[in-house]
């Protein structure tokens, strides 16, 4: 289990005149794929009740009586892999930060995405879990070369970096406390069951561009 990469919930305290900054590449489920994979959560949140919607902090057990909501709410929406840190920043960098990151991502290339495995993330702090799909084939040297570019603009105003070992991915569902090794054991009971299969391809999708949230504003840095 790796610990830290999983959430973009901010771990500083709000000061007036700092803005909460994160860089991200937003991804959209395929419909095709959401049977499948609402499926899956359904049966690890009958044995994780304590599980959560990312973003939307709505319990994913709540939204296992209406299937077509559950779809929408816990699958249907944008989700996000990050590209860096989510960190303070002061008002007068940011028109440097965006700036900067238009120029350093602007052309981007097209590239595809593979997702590929389940995994289960815990924040830095320890406080909440997230059970997540991971890149780790089609699309991971080109998302790894899009963070360090992030980390070239970090580093230049004094920001801090994103991890030295980067494990880009999107987080579907999260519970309070470290609960990831139980987390973790349902998700492998589950996939050896033979439920749903770790040894393919769970879905693909299109880079398409990147975004950033500065405080409640979002930015679009690039399109493709």
């Amino acid at each position: 289990m790796d610990i830290g990469q999983g959430s973009r919930v901010r771990s500083f305290p709000h000061i007036q005149g700092n803005y909460a900054l994160h860089v991200f590449i937003p991804v959209y489920i395929p419909p095709t794929t959401m049977k499948n994979l609402a499926l899956f959560l359904k049966r690890i949140a009958k044995v994780v009740p304590e599980l959560h919607v990312v973003d939307v902090d709505i319990p994913l057990s709540i939204l296992c009586k209406d299937n077509q909501k559950f779809e929408q709410v816990a699958l249907g929406r944008e989700v996000h892999i990050s590209l860096g840190r989510t960190v303070p920043i002061r008002v007068h960098q940011i028109d440097s930060i965006l700036a900067m990151l238009r120029q350093k991502f602007s052309p981007s290339k097209q590239y595809w995405i593979d997702f590929t495995k389940w995994e289960v993330f815990v924040n830095d702090e320890r406080i909440r879990s997230f059970l997540a799909m991971e890149v780790v084939a089609g699309g991971l040297a080109e998302i790894t070369r899009q963070i360090q570019s992030v980390n070239e603009i970090y580093r230049f105003h004094n920001l801090p970096e994103f991890y030295k070992d980067p494990r880009p991915h999107i987080s579907l569902a999260w519970a309070s406390g470290n609960v990831g090794d139980q987390l973790k054991k349902r998700v492998t009971e589950d996939l050896s069951a033979g439920t749903m299969s770790q040894n393919r391809c769970i879905f693909t999708c299109e880079f398409k561009g990147i975004k950033c949230r500065i405080g409640n504003k979002q930015y679009k840095i690039c399109n493709v």
